[in-house]
């Protein structure tokens, strides 16, 4: 077991594209493509896209 390496996770932020607003933090493991999702904005009250950012 000693050796073995684990792959780690990171925590990003998913920031609002219209209002800028850090609404959600989602842990993730590390690499691949940057998260695009539509989520929901409380200071709109609508559902916005959310882009992915490491703070």
């Amino acid at each position: 077991m000693a050796g073995r390496s684990k792959k780690k996770s990171e925590t990003v932020f998913l920031v609002c594209e219209e209002t800028g607003d850090y609404n959600y933090s989602v842990r993730r493991k590390s690499g691949g493509e940057k998260l695009k999702l539509k989520k929901f904005s409380p200071r709109l009250r609508k559902h916005t896209i959310h882009n992915e950012k490491k703070k």
